[in-house]
């Protein structure tokens, strides 16, 4: 403990006081400061970050989809599905006649070095022009500048892939058959899903009727196209009132129905007047569905009042999504370029069927 001098009675000399004034004069602030300083513990200097730079992407390596509408516009459905199923870059072009459909594909592929991860995409509600604007593609292309060409107006090749091979799946299941042979009505065949179900099913053995609601020329001339085109007997028949509908339906193994969404087209006392009627399957989601009693659901379950199975528009929609994705997919992992229509559909919208029976198996 220091005590003070003045405590013990003991005053400091003048002489020790000047010693001690000179020596707190010879502190100047810049020392003062120093020494401060001095006492202060330093913080570690923070390392500067270094800036990474991103490797830029190999050339072509970025998947881009072009997908041409002669419509006013290109089908958001479609786009969705097409980012989900791995496409980065999405490209719609809209009131695409055919004549434009040669120089917009010479843009696409010669922008790009050979085998980039290119694809095309063809919508719109024409099979006759869908087709044709795929062929046109093709012929545009010079090799090695090729990619991969898909089709799938208004979503009718995959639903109708789809609705084919969900019945099919009943079929097998509850009657252990096929097409073969079947006797099948498609109501709505002048739209794109009726037709394109019609082909399937005819390519696959059935004998198909085409049912026409107005007059039964426009028929015919589906008819022709299919056989010119895809080789398929299609044979148009007359449903322009109930008593002709009713009547079809007890010459019919399997039904399908295709009409405008909100219009039923069978009602639940035709059906129970039927009792051959095997399968009925309807696409239409929206009440009144084109089949009366169908639950949206229904997999292969009685139709209420009558021993006929009945497939839901939501049952055979699950498949329809699952087989456009797995099409867009198959664009993107293929080392080969490739044509897709309703018959690539149908093959795989088939497995996936299939698939699909194998794990609910296993579960079991």
């Amino acid at each position: 403990m220091r005590v003070s001098e003045d405590v013990l009675g003991r005053r400091p000399s003048s002489d020790a006081r000047s010693k001690r004034a000179r020596s707190s004069e010879k502190r100047t602030p810049q020392a003062a400061l120093k020494s401060s300083s001095a006492k202060t513990p330093q913080t570690a200097k923070t390392p500067k970050r270094t800036k990474t730079k991103a490797k830029d992407a190999a050339p072509g390596s970025l998947p881009i989809l072009y997908m041409l509408s002669p419509q006013k516009f290109m089908s958001p459905f479609d786009c969705n599905m097409a980012v989900d199923s791995g496409y980065k870059v999405v490209l719609p072009y809209d009131n695409v006649g055919l004549g434009d459909v040669g120089a917009l594909v010479q843009d696409a592929i010669f922008s790009r070095p050979p085998k980039a991860m290119t694809g095309l995409f063809i919508g719109g509600k024409d099979i006759t022009l869908a087709l044709d604007m795929m062929k046109a593609a093709r012929r545009a292309m010079v090799p090695p500048f090729e990619v991969s060409v898909f089709a799938d107006p208004g979503g009718s090749f995959t639903t109708a892939a789809a609705m084919v091979a969900c019945v099919e799946r009943v079929l097998r299941r509850s009657y252990g058959r096929g097409w073969q042979g079947l006797r099948v009505s498609v109501f709505g065949a002048m739209g794109v899903v009726g037709f394109s179900s019609a082909v399937i099913a005819a390519n696959e053995g059935a004998e198909v009727r085409i049912v026409a609601h107005d007059a039964i020329e426009p028929l015919e001339a589906s008819a022709g196209f299919a056989a010119e085109r895809f080789n398929v007997a299609l044979h148009p028949v007359a449903g322009q009132t109930d008593a002709l509908k009713s009547k079809l339906l007890k010459t019919s193994d399997v039904i399908f129905t295709a009409g405008p969404a909100g219009v039923n087209i069978i009602s639940r006392m035709q059906l129970a007047k039927a009792p051959g009627l095997l399968v009925a399957a309807d696409v239409n989601a929206v009440k009144p569905y084109g089949i009366e009693g169908l639950d949206l659901f229904m997999d292969g379950v009685p139709l209420p009042g009558c021993s006929t199975l009945g497939v839901g528009a939501l049952a055979i929609g699950d498949i329809k999504y699952k087989t456009q994705a797995g099409l867009f997919r198959r664009m993107l992992t293929a080392s080969q370029p490739l044509d897709l229509d309703f018959r690539d559909a149908f093959e795989l919208a088939r497995q996936i069927v299939s698939d699909a029976g194998r794990d609910t198996k296993a579960k079991i």
